[in-house]
């Protein structure tokens, strides 16, 4: 393949997560045994350095009825509810008019904090169940992957696009940025948050590695692609959501002065060799010392008779869970809020999925799938741990 970013040949392999399911595919009791396996490899661009999977599976396959729904954990909503603030105060609140797109909307979540600041809203989102249900709760969305074409069908242009958690998602990633150029306003600002690169490694936190993240960004190599396009990115803040992530800020206006405080984030990339194959090489390293680790734990667990279920059932504990052969027989099940996954099994290890309300008798450890909500889940959860549940975080991001 050539890079998805610049076209160049020249792609170097930095990690081998070996032959998984789609991660997102949780299976029905009849299914299990059924789901294909692709490779899951993350290669680096020698031209633009942008970190990359080789292989793509067909983005009708992953999104056109996905389980994941944005509104279920209160922290990603406060975190959506404080970028749109954020917006507003500073470009855009003395507006009588203003609209907002956005891009992978999922269940209305982000959308719904800009309706709530006097925001005409509208949604583009691929998954028909979750497309239906942001409708039935008042957000308009059009169930559609995004792209040139649909963004001309669309007739206007939008003072605010946003895409949250889906700009490493797209398979026809020039067409989208493409049409999101067409679609915003000429004084408009386009949102693009997105899992940094940089926090990745830093953290070890491989589970984010998984189909779904075609492209793994860090602000540089971001930059490239947004000025094929005639995008330029003028400021970037690192937020804590999920492990650590970029909101950017990005216009179409050339000559917007850059903040010092993407200034500050492009120099520490620079600084730490970010974006460098050798870096990528040693996270590598990392992660297989991260895995020893963890089977050591559960082992010891097992060996003393303890009771393992998962916290959670994210989509990025499954590429965790396969990378570390870890099935049934050593995590019961995996406990979720979701209600789409409920009586449904992991991808490739199999775990069956149960609600919260379905849990009789607690474990004596939770394998914390879902570590980038740890507070939220140490506080929901007190009462378990004063009575002596253990909470097992695998990966243990520190302050972002």
């Amino acid at each position: 393949m050539n890079c998805r970013v610049c076209d160049a040949a020249e792609l170097d392999l930095a990690l081998d997560l070996g032959l998984q399911p789609w991660a997102n595919h949780f299976l029905k009791k009849d299914e299990i045994g059924t789901e294909p396996l692709y490779p899951l490899r993350v290669v680096h661009c020698r031209r633009c350095r942008t970190a990359q999977l080789d292989s793509t599976v067909a983005k009708e396959v992953m999104f056109s009825d996905h389980t994941y729904l944005s509104g279920i954990t209160r922290s990603l909503s406060d975190h959506f509810r404080s970028v749109a603030a954020e917006v507003d105060r500073r470009w855009f609140a003395t507006r009588r008019r203003k609209s907002v797109l956005d891009i992978g909307s999922n269940d209305g979540t982000q959308l719904g904090h800009y309706r709530d600041l006097g925001y005409d809203i509208l949604g583009v989102e691929s998954a028909r169940s979750i497309a239906r249900l942001a409708t039935d709760a008042g957000i308009p969305t059009l169930q559609a992957f995004f792209n040139l074409d649909v963004s001309r069908t669309l007739q206007r242009q939008f003072e605010v696009i946003n895409a949250s958690g889906v700009f490493f998602h797209l398979e026809e990633l020039h067409s989208v940025t493409e049409g999101i150029r067409e679609c915003l306003a000429d004084d408009g600002v386009f949102v693009v948050q997105f899992l940094y690169m940089r926090q990745i490694v830093k953290h070890v936190a491989f589970d984010q590695i998984y189909h779904e993240h075609l492209l793994y960004y860090n602000l540089a190599t971001i930059d490239v692609l947004l000025r094929r396009h005639n995008l330029y990115l003028f400021d970037a803040v690192l937020r804590p959501i999920h492990g650590g992530s970029i909101v950017a800020y990005v216009s179409k206006d050339p000559r917007r002065p850059a903040s010092a405080q993407l200034e500050r984030l492009l120099a520490e990339e620079a600084r730490e060799g970010a974006n460098e194959l050798s870096t990528y090489l040693a996270f590598a390293r990392q992660v297989e010392q991260l895995k020893r680790v963890n089977l050591e734990y559960l082992a010891e667990q097992k060996a003393a008779g303890k009771r393992i279920f998962g916290m959670g059932a994210p989509v990025k504990g499954n590429t965790l869970l396969n990378y570390f052969g870890v099935g049934p027989e050593t995590i019961e099940c995996l406990v979720e809020r979701n209600a789409l996954r409920s009586g449904l099994y992991s991808p490739g290890q199999h775990i069956p999925v149960l609600l919260e309300d379905q849990v009789g008798t607690p474990p004596d450890v939770y394998y914390v799938l879902a570590w980038n909500f740890r507070d939220e889940i140490l506080c929901r959860y007190a009462d378990l741990l004063a009575r002596g549940v253990a909470f097992y975080f695998p990966i243990r991001p520190g302050a972002v």
